[in-house]
């Protein structure tokens, strides 16, 4: 029987509640899940990639069907790199689900991979990146947004 293996792809820039939720509940439906932290560099992090990786390592400590990785290019080469046939995807609203329909459907047409939608939790329903940063740029309490793994990297 094929291994079942999704990737999560994402800039995690930071690591949220909302991302730790989707993790979670995909760990059942996979043999083995890929966090792959998307590299731009075009794009400004507040968090470095190794700052990244260590949070979600840590924040898994121990799951053994996790691996954190980090990519660069289409996201569909990469699964076809890597033996992955699907994408795991969190959803938090309608926004979200019209955005990623259009990739999904872009990834279906240049390869043979998946997207799998999962529902965040209502409770996490409203955290995004953007505004965790914007939190912590405000120097706002952002403890109850995302794990503790991301507190030792406060900027």
């Amino acid at each position: 029987m094929k291994k079942r293996t999704a990737i999560f792809p994402g800039s995690f820039d930071p690591l949220t509640l909302g991302h730790v939720d989707v993790i979670q509940r995909a760990l059942p439906l996979f043999d083995h899940l890929v966090i792959a932290i998307g590299v731009n560099s075009d794009k400004y992090y507040m968090y470095s990639l190794e700052e990244r990786k260590k949070i979600i390592q840590d924040t898994f400590s121990g799951v053994k069907h996790i691996e954190v990785v980090h990519y660069e290019g289409l996201t569909v080469d990469f699964c076809h790199n890597i033996g992955a046939q699907f994408i795991l995807r969190g959803l938090r609203n309608p926004a979200d689900f019209e955005f990623e329909k259009a990739i999904a459907h872009t990834n279906r047409a240049l390869s043979d991979i998946e997207t799998v939608f999962l529902l965040t939790a209502s409770a996490t329903s409203f955290i995004s990146s953007s505004i965790v940063r914007d939190v912590i740029r405000n120097h706002g309490n952002y403890s109850k947004l995302v794990p503790p793994s991301v507190m030792q990297f406060t900027k």
